[in-house]
């Protein structure tokens, strides 16, 4: 598709992406920079629109991505350094913005991803939308088979979330909304045990055998589970801690627990 040269902040597709970006539209997402507009494409997404820079789109691999994008794109903008800050969400704009189809994370999608023995991680009450990608992003490395983003914890396709994941949310599958009862539930009826971290527990998280079916729960970052969900859980397990620390960033606590259960699969 042809490009239109936009030089008004009050144009409609500019308006269209400042109400994608700060969540106003639910079927969209907003995705902005080189790598990650490159990896929305290649994995399939419907692309709504994409807005570049006329400077970026000098250069020479922009170039060709901006033109690969455009064939699929169904509006396509060039603006102004000036009016893709008005738009962007970084402080430091990088050129480019697609907006897309929001994944499917509904739980149809999650049952067909879910196989014999699934590594499934649990996001519950995570609000820090880093953490979240960070999540999904190292899911996705460690072979989890899908990701849970319970119905308090940020959404997984904003901004900062889609930043952090690094095209890992565009991939794995996600299933967005369930209570954490629900998330239970669904798990006991597929013998898939729910385990979480508690500097409490007596068991360390080296000492379970993650061979069969798990799902990793983490969250909430300020004040931890309460003693409800913990006990609600099959298993509670340590992730001991030297010195005076009495907690770890959930992302780092989630990785520990993902890696020890891709070494022993990986091992098996």
């Amino acid at each position: 598709m042809s490009s239109t040269h936009i030089t008004s902040r009050d144009n409609s597709l500019l308006r269209q992406a400042r109400a994608v970006r700060d969540g106003k539209v639910k079927d969209l997402i907003f995705v902005e920079g080189l790598r990650l507009c490159d990896e929305a494409v290649r994995s399939g997404l419907s692309v709504e629109a994409v807005i570049f820079s006329e400077q970026l789109a000098e250069k020479q691999k922009a170039a060709a991505l901006i033109e690969d994008i455009s064939r699929v794109a169904q509006r396509v903008g060039s603006v102004s350094e000036k009016l893709l800050e008005s738009i962007s969400y970084t402080k430091t704009p990088q050129g480019i913005v697609l907006l897309a189809q929001r994944p499917d994370s509904s739980r149809s999608v999650f049952n067909a991803a879910i196989q014999q023995a699934p590594l499934l991680v649990v996001m519950h009450r995570i609000n820090n939308p880093v953490n979240v990608g960070a999540i999904i992003r190292t899911a996705e490395a460690a072979g989890a088979a899908a990701a849970i983003a319970t119905a308090n914890t940020t959404d997984p396709f904003s901004p900062k979330s889609l930043r952090g994941a690094m095209g890992s949310a565009f991939r794995l599958p996600i299933w967005s909304g369930p209570s954490y009862t629900d998330v239970i539930q669904f798990c006991r009826e597929r013998h898939i045990e729910t385990v979480c971290a508690d500097a409490a527990s007596g068991k360390l998280f080296t000492e379970l055998d993650w061979s069969t079916g798990h799902a990793i729960i983490v969250g909430p970052e300020s004040t931890g589970f309460s003693q409800s969900e913990i006990e609600t859980a099959d298993v509670a397990v340590q992730i001991p801690m030297k010195g005076l620390v009495e907690s770890l960033n959930v992302s780092v606590a989630a990785g520990i627990l993902l890696y020890e259960a891709a070494r022993q699969r990986w091992r098996g």
